[in-house]
């Protein structure tokens, strides 16, 4: 019996540095039946030229202008025929073994959908990296937490998060994703641009009968920050206008309600807490982008926000608030904070 067809596919913009660095591990990865594909969002930097001349094995998709992750894997993987994807950042180094784990566990169940590797960092190969770690959850208050990191502390890697197991949200950086099921759901929501399209992809699945799974026997290391820094103004607006984005997209009724509305006087206080601190920049990016989200509940963008398959259970969503257990409680680790999975 042949081997799934794995599409790997990286999505680029101004990132000839990081395909310089490292296309070499991806290239050596000992699964079979693969392809290698960079789709390119109109890049000036010489990326295609640079491609064509020392890779002529890969295949590149020529977007033409910058879609953001959302929109540029929307249309990149129209053109991508496999029977499963993994969306790769350019900053990723892998494994030479990292793909197999992934599609043995994804044929063992019909239903898994998407699952990510273990994502430690780069820099620091022993700790857990920020986007993603072992594997994401959320709060009750739709904060975006992982196995391994809260918030910005990243724990160590001892092994704590080495069994595959069920989860909220599979990190972008490394997303593994059934084919079919993408597309069933509708893909990303290209009007995210970049940030969280990851968690309201996986949020769809779950509520379309799908799971989500980390897969820890399958390690690569992430840079990091190669496109936006944490704590740049651009990345704090995203993050925020998606989350509460998704929030309405995914959530119903009175639940939708207190949610959202807890989550804004959450993030006033957060807009305060940095403002009294001297920092102008933070509040600014938070409160532009709640008057985008309210813009966007007025426009014509919105589509259907109503899952048609919805279901009442969702796993990995911790049913307590994150900011209390981090901030006042002063809990680091995600065992701590959720104590059975």
């Amino acid at each position: 019996m042949q081997e799934p067809l794995v599409a790997i596919v990286i999505l680029n913009w101004n990132g000839k540095n990081f395909l310089q660095k490292f296309l070499p591990s991806v290239l050596q990865s000992s699964y079979l039946n693969k392809k290698i594909i960079v789709a390119d969002n109109a890049s000036g930097d010489g990326s295609i030229a640079f491609l064509k001349a020392d890779y002529p094995q890969i295949e590149i998709i020529s977007l033409t202008e910058n879609h953001g992750f959302a929109k540029g894997y929307n249309l990149a993987l129209q053109q991508v025929k496999a029977d499963y994807y993994i969306l790769l950042n350019s900053d990723v180094e892998v494994s030479i073994n990292w793909i197999e784990p992934l599609v043995s566990l994804a044929v063992s169940d019909n239903k898994i959908a998407a699952c990510q590797p273990k994502i430690l960092s780069y820099n620091n190969k022993d700790t857990f990296e920020y986007a993603g770690a072992a594997g994401g959850w959320l709060d009750n208050y739709c904060y975006p937490f992982a196995m391994g990191r809260i918030f910005d502390f990243c724990e160590k890697d001892e092994g704590q998060y080495d069994n595959a197991t069920r989860i909220f949200w599979a990190s972008g950086a490394a997303l593994f994703l059934k084919a079919e099921a993408f597309h069933a759901v509708g893909g990303f929501d290209p009007y995210f641009f970049a940030h969280q399209e990851e968690i309201d992809l996986c949020w769809r699945l779950q509520l379309s009968g799908y799971k989500i799974y980390s897969c820890p026997q399958s390690v690569v290391y992430h840079l990091g920050g190669g496109t936006l820094p944490r704590g740049h103004s651009l990345k704090t607006y995203l993050n925020f206008r998606n989350n509460h984005i998704m929030m309405y997209k995914n959530l119903s009724g009175w639940k939708r309600i207190y949610t959202i509305v807890a989550r804004i006087i959450l993030d006033l206080v957060s807009v305060l807490k940095h403002l009294l601190n001297g920092d102008f920049g933070f509040p600014g990016s938070v409160i532009k982008a709640h008057f985008s989200f309210f813009k966007w509940i007025f426009s014509n963008k919105k589509g259907n926000v109503f899952p048609k398959n919805k279901i009442s259970s969702l796993f990995g969503m911790y049913r307590g608030n994150l900011v209390w257990e981090h901030f006042i409680l002063g809990k680091k680790k995600f065992s701590e904070i959720v104590k059975k999975q």
